[in-house]
């Protein structure tokens, strides 16, 4: 089994600490599982319910002061050093708490360096876990790490039913209305590229994604692009992300809309750059997420695959 992208895997932790979860329970019995974690599982069975301890103590972690890790995330380089495999996150983690020190008080920073190391001590444990159990572990993330990818703050339903990508009515760069349930009944499939005017890798991925974009007109389908400055119509972000576009040569639709609503909480919690989405015609979310520019072979051939699934769903 590949390792779970460290992005990946943060992006449905942190879906998770938006559900309706005891969150304060789930952080107390943390503590107290956290001394005995230090022996390694006897057998699958105790690495797949020692891998979801885990994932649940780093849960509980990043779900407690949360206005504090979204200035550690607005922090961040979202580039491709989310994305690194193999990474240590806890250590991404401290070096960008490091860089932004000056925005906190010194309890403040105290408090989320000691987070940080902890997070760092549970990403070793369940590196050793996911090397030696990869069956296991990959039992426990799929159990409990495939969060809906929306805000209705509910489990997955077990009729084998597709989550819905958030609604939302907005307008385009130049100002022209678009709602979600129009372009997606309008389209047999649709990729929504999540991405913003300071990130490197979304903006190295811009011309390859207009390209993809005239491929899928041909088959009836579109690409749109959200960058995340614009949202709520800010002007200056709309100039920067429309200057940047056309230095590209990108000439597909990018859409903004209201950062409290439906589809603006849902990007908020989207802290791994650029990230896509592909969505059916009926606006259900096709497969998982994309982290990862699509200039890279792995992430090319999963998000080629959700278009070819999407569009064979769509002539079924």
């Amino acid at each position: 089994m590949n390792r779970m992208n460290t992005a990946g895997r943060l992006l449905a932790l942190l879906l998770l600490a938006l559900m309706v979860l005891s969150l304060a329970a789930c952080g107390a019995k943390g503590g107290d599982k956290m001394d005995g974690m230090s022996n390694e599982p006897k057998n699958a069975e105790e690495a797949a319910a020692m891998h979801k301890d885990l994932l649940a103590q780093e849960n509980a972690i990043l779900s407690e002061n949360t206005a504090l890790w979204e200035k550690v995330f607005m922090a961040a380089d979202k580039g491709m050093t989310m994305q690194e495999d193999g990474k240590n996150y806890g250590d991404f983690l401290l070096s960008t708490i490091e860089s932004a020190k000056d925005q906190f008080t010194a309890d403040e920073l105290k408090l989320l360096q000691e987070e940080a190391e902890k997070i760092r001590d549970i990403e070793n444990k369940l590196t050793m876990i996911e090397k030696k159990y990869p069956e296991a572990a990959q039992q426990s993330m799929d159990g409990t790490m495939s969060m809906p990818a929306g805000s209705d703050m509910t489990t997955p339903p077990d009729d084998g039913s597709m989550q819905k990508f958030p609604a939302f009515e907005g307008k385009d760069l130049d100002g022209n209305a678009v709602k979600s349930d129009e372009l997606f009944s309008g389209n047999a499939v649709t990729v929504v590229n999540f991405w913003f005017t300071t990130c490197n890798p979304c903006v190295g991925e811009l011309a390859e994604l207009d390209a993809l974009n005239k491929e899928l007109t041909e088959k009836g389908g579109a690409l749109i692009g959200v960058n995340t400055f614009t949202l709520d119509g800010d002007k200056a972000a709309i100039s920067e992300a429309k200057d940047v576009l056309a230095k590209k040569g990108a000439t597909y639709q990018n859409v903004y809309f209201a950062s409290d609503g439906e589809a603006g909480k849902f990007t908020t919690n989207i802290f791994a750059y650029p990230t896509t989405y592909v969505v059916d015609r009926n606006g259900n979310i096709v497969g998982e997420p994309i982290t990862g520019a699509v200039t890279e072979k792995k992430q090319a051939e999963t998000l080629q695959k959700l278009i070819d699934q999407a569009l064979a769903a769509d002539m079924g």
